[in-house]
């Protein structure tokens, strides 16, 4: 069976100086991803975790290797991806509707259709909105707005033109930790809903636990994946299981992972290791 998503010995250096002397940002990346299936990343910080992103998206290509999505190898930017950030990164002089339309008025095949079907296109978006708690703010501009309910409109934004894959690259990282659960049922209930595909980046091991397939840990930078866990932990998955032993024993198993990648190197100096 043909995986959703497969890199092949994927290794990025970024410049071809960079490349003639072999200092790569990610190196020797192999994974498969199934239709549908919820992967996270994570790792220390400046492991490379960003970079697998943009190259899941098409927005670099690989120095050596190959990236397979949805059955046609990545030669640029992909279409068939939603991608939200930290920032929610809303344009102020628009709604909240009309941020998370944007899409549909950049992106063809929607572009060329969007006067005709503006209507369709709207309530689609209202519904969207409201599929987030988000109903009766369709008109309100992003100042209005509280940071957790800007990040919702920036999801929504995501997956307007109904993306087969969703990229998130810390999207609760700023957000106070009840906004941060409420978001994960959220994102839990929209994916379980339409099946797309998603890859988060986080640097925060219960949400990957929480909401993942299987979590992929990365090696400290040149980013290597050094690990990968597959969470058996059934679904739908509710909040009162993050407070389990059995949740619990897999966030430490995690972390004993990414404590033996942060430990200083041998004859280095604290410092100059992290």
């Amino acid at each position: 069976m043909t995986a959703f998503v497969d890199f092949s010995s994927v290794w990025l250096a970024y410049s071809e100086e960079l490349l003639a002397k072999q200092q790569f940002a990610v190196e020797d990346i192999s994974l498969r991803v199934e239709r549908g299936e919820f992967i996270a990343i994570v790792g220390p910080s400046g492991c490379g975790k960003s970079t697998f992103m943009k190259l899941a998206t098409g927005l670099k290509m690989p120095s050596k290797g190959s990236i397979t999505i949805d059955g046609r190898q990545v030669a640029g930017p992909l279409k068939i991806t939603g991608m939200a950030f930290q920032s929610s990164s809303l344009l102020p002089w628009r709604t909240t509707l009309g941020n998370v339309l944007l899409p549909l008025e950049i992106v063809e095949p929607y572009r060329s259709s969007f006067r005709a079907k503006r209507a369709e296109y709207e309530d689609k978006g209202r519904k969207l909105l409201q599929s987030v708690g988000l109903g009766g703010y369709e008109d309100k501009f992003p100042w209005v707005l509280s940071g957790g309910m800007q990040q919702r409109a920036s999801i929504c934004r995501a997956l307007i033109h109904a993306p087969k894959m969703l990229l998130l690259d810390e999207p609760f990282g700023a957000l106070d930790a009840f906004t941060r659960e409420d978001l994960c049922c959220i994102l839990r209930d929209l994916q379980s809903a339409q099946k797309f595909n998603v890859i988060l980046v986080t640097h925060d091991l219960r949400e990957a636990v929480f909401l993942a397939d299987a979590v992929y840990v990365m090696s400290r930078s040149p980013g290597r994946i050094v690990a990968k866990k597959v969470i058996e932990l059934p679904r739908p998955r509710e909040l009162a299981l993050t407070y389990t032993k059995e949740f619990t024993d897999i966030v430490l198993e995690l972390r004993e992972h990414i404590g033996a990648i942060r430990k200083p190197l041998t004859g280095v100096a604290p410092e100059l290791a992290s």
